[in-house]
């Protein structure tokens, strides 16, 4: 039996980047107690659910959380209390309905994501089985294949690249542990090589490095070199994944473009397009994810017209984890592939239908952090338990990003022999 709900509140916490966000603690009535952190984009769709910030400018720049802490202690909790912790589909429901807007801009997705990932996380602990079981089922035994960002630019740093993030992928590895190893050495390497051409050696949001690079393909054959240097072969053993989030240098969100950071100056959807397959043909590109606009549907179908027979071409801030949005790509046909972030929508059951119409159209999903995360590990175990194949959980340094890798160390060597482990 699964506990009953006897005590729900929540506090404000900081996230990674130093702003507020929510923390919620569950108990039930068998002694369980745990709690639940919730991240925060810097870069978001405009479509995304809706946090709840104070505006209050006399705390933390207008930044802060209290309205979403009280909606959780005064509204939602008294609703939970009695409740089996097992109802996730039903409690979720409840807090939407609760909610009643379309972005959850009345309680705030901060506020329902964090009582949602802590339920979860309660029933799991009352049964005592580990969260990604809970989650996924007893057979659940894939450890995704980690990205790795390792050079930043965009809106997570102050430098001169235009694309926000440029990942080491470990195709090649037969475990987790020598997969993260190969691109943790890798990530040192770059170190290295940045440090001898006297550029800067600083991380942004997600710790990766932010130098100013002389272009944004300077970023890509930098990274080139860095696995070569670190005793790895490029587009084997590790490969490349891109993170254009292209409506962050788009000037209308739908057609047109301003790589201005690098100096590659104003593009249309047709220059972009063109650009992905010239990198497509030359660097070993495995993902691209926003390569457009979120609202270039046309570009977006376009560009996986071109190319979604070679990589995965992947929809963030153009679905937003949203089912309305995911279904419409579904039938326009794109993108092949869709990032999941689980504050983009704002409960558990949410994101998993999400993640269950990928699966029926034989899409595939990433699972991904935000710019702005928590020690919290939730994550690395959702992103077990959705057996998608990849994670997106940030560099070899921040703690709030190595809490998620050595998360996925435990889970693996609690599998053992069991584990299984590979990109497609």
């Amino acid at each position: 039996m699964v506990g009953k709900i006897t005590a729900v509140r929540a506090m404000e916490i900081l996230d990674s980047r130093g702003n507020p966000t929510v923390r919620v603690f569950v108990e039930l009535s068998d002694g369980t107690a745990v709690s639940s952190s919730v991240p925060s984009g810097a870069s978001t769709g405009e479509n995304e659910a809706i946090e709840l910030r104070d505006g209050d400018s006399s705390r933390y720049l207008g930044k802060g959380v209290l309205k979403a802490v009280a909606n959780v202690n005064d509204l939602i909790g008294p609703q939970l209390l009695g409740r089996s912790a097992d109802d996730q589909v039903g409690i979720d429901r409840l807090m939407i309905d609760a909610d009643g807007t379309a972005n959850k801009s009345s309680l705030g997705a901060n506020a329902i994501l964090g009582v949602s990932m802590a339920v979860a996380r309660a029933a799991a602990s009352s049964l005592h089985v580990p969260l990604y079981r809970y989650l996924g089922g007893t057979t659940t035994r894939r450890i995704p294949v980690p990205a790795m960002n390792i050079i930043n630019g965009g809106a997570h740093a102050d430098n001169s690249v235009d694309i926000q993030e440029f990942m080491a992928v470990p195709l090649g590895a037969p475990t987790f542990a020598e997969g993260l190893r190969s691109v943790a050495e890798t990530f040192h390497i770059l170190k290295k090589i940045l440090k001898s051409r006297g550029l800067s050696t600083g991380i942004g949001d997600e710790g990766g490095f932010a130098p100013n690079l002389k272009s944004n393909e300077d970023a890509i054959e930098t990274i080139i070199q860095a696995i070569e240097q670190a005793g790895y072969r490029p587009g084997i053993d590790i490969a490349i994944s891109l993170d254009s989030a292209a409506s962050s240098f788009s000037t209308d969100l739908t057609s047109s473009y301003d790589m201005k950071r690098s100096g590659s100056g104003p593009m249309k959807s047709a220059d972009l397009i063109a650009l992905g397959e010239e990198w497509v043909r030359k660097y070993p590109i495995v993902t691209w994810e926003d390569p457009l606009a979120e609202n270039d549907w046309e570009g977006f179908r376009l560009f996986t017209e071109k190319l979604g027979d070679r990589i995965d071409v992947v929809g963030d801030d153009i679905f937003v984890t949203n089912t309305h949005y995911i279904e419409r790509g579904i039938k326009e046909k794109t993108a092949n592939s869709v990032l999941i972030k689980l504050n983009q929508i704002g409960t558990v059951t949410e994101s998993i239908d999400a993640v269950r119409m990928c699966r029926d159209a034989g899409w595939r999903y990433f699972i991904s952090h935000r710019s702005g995360e928590t020690e919290d590990t939730f994550l690395a175990d959702f992103a077990v338990a959705m057996d998608g194949g990849q994670l997106k959980t940030g560099s070899a340094s921040r703690s709030e990003r190595i809490a998620k890798y050595n998360r996925l160390l435990e889970i693996e060597q609690e599998l053992g022999n069991s584990a299984l482990y590979y990109w497609r």
